[in-house]
């Protein structure tokens, strides 16, 4: 049995994430298709944005196309509905527009290629894919088209797949160093249960920083971001300060003027670790400086891809890459997918 025999007994929806253009999410997505159509089991596809054209509408390079079993549940716009290669059958007419039209909900009646797209809102997905669970769909994919950061948030569905590879860095090292940071990222502690997490949950209805005392005492700050306002955090934390929730970016401008010692035993709090905005140097200098940060939900990331070419031109020894990887991760299955 191959990796979506083990996927589907866990999830439901998974969204299929690129750690960068040309990662091989496309490819990651096709592989899983497959496996579909070898073991009978009923796939539904959307996509954050648009996939499945032949050439990337962005960087114009060439893409691998989306092939499509029969009775495959998928979204597409009215416009793309009129392009596809496959027989598809409306089911529904969704309530949701896109660039290209009126999202519709088809079965594939014949086999074919079908471009895909889902609705532009993150936070959409999910209903969609409530709606397409209705018509008999087993596991859901959700192709990540526009942003990594977006199709990541855990409210779109249960777990990624995060698809890595040769297209992020001339070094194997790097790039495993990478995926690595990410997956540690999303790997962080979610704050445990009690009164102070109850309190940033009722509190937070208009996205503003908050500081939460050993009290309950709830402060919130008259500032439209976070970005560059570390000096006013600073200037609020005081002896009985336990938490400083974040809701928006966490970067380097949020948390450079805090002084050391209140950075010591102060914890942030972020909505989700899609928050996170630090390069892997920045994350572990500012963790020994004594920083300390926990999310309201953190993301399950189910599997690694990897792709070992670069359409720059060079790539790695597919079985060095994996190795890497597997090493580093060894808690995760990881695939290459162009095997």
């Amino acid at each position: 049995m191959g990796l979506l025999y083990e996927l589907q007994k866990k999830y439901k929806t998974i969204s299929i994430v690129g750690m960068a253009k040309n990662a091989g999410k496309t490819t990651a997505l096709n592989y899983l298709i497959e496996e579909a159509m070898d073991e009978g089991v009923r796939l539904g596809i959307t996509s954050i944005g648009r996939d499945g054209e032949t050439q990337d509408l962005v960087t114009g390079t060439e893409k691998p196309q989306i092939y499509l079993e029969q009775d495959t549940i998928v979204t597409v716009p009215t416009q793309l509905y009129e392009m596809a290669d496959a027989g598809l059958e409306i089911l529904k007419k969704t309530r949701y527009s896109t660039p290209m039209g009126e999202l519709l909900i088809c079965r594939v009646a014949d086999s074919g290629y079908v471009q895909i797209a889902g609705p532009p809102a993150a936070m959409d997905t999910k209903k969609v894919c409530a709606e397409m669970m209705s018509y008999g769909c087993e596991l859901i994919l959700i192709d990540g088209a526009i942003d990594r950061k977006a199709i990541a948030s855990p409210e779109t569905s249960d777990a990624i797949i995060l698809s890595t590879g040769a297209v992020l860095s001339r070094s194997m090292r790097r790039v495993v160093d990478e995926t690595a940071h990410i997956v540690n990222l999303y790997s962080i502690p979610e704050m445990e249960e009690g009164n102070a997490r109850t309190l940033i949950e009722e509190n937070n209805y208009d996205d503003r920083i908050m500081l939460i005392s050993e009290d309950g005492k709830v402060t919130k700050l008259d500032l439209a971001t976070g970005l560059g306002s570390s000096r006013f955090i600073d200037d609020e934390i005081d002896e009985g300060t336990e938490y400083v929730y974040i809701p928006g970016a966490f970067t380097n401008s949020v948390i450079a003027d805090i002084n050391p010692k209140k950075l010591k035993r102060i914890k942030f709090i972020l909505k989700n670790p899609t928050k996170i905005f630090l390069s892997a140097m920045d994350w572990g200098l500012w963790r020994k400086k004594g920083m300390k940060v926990n999310v309201l939900k953190n993301i399950e990331i189910a599997a690694i891809t990897v792709n070992p070419w670069s359409p720059g031109g060079y790539s790695f020894d597919r079985e060095a890459l994996v190795g890497a990887m597997r090493e580093a991760l060894p808690e995760l299955p990881v695939v290459d997918v162009r095997v």
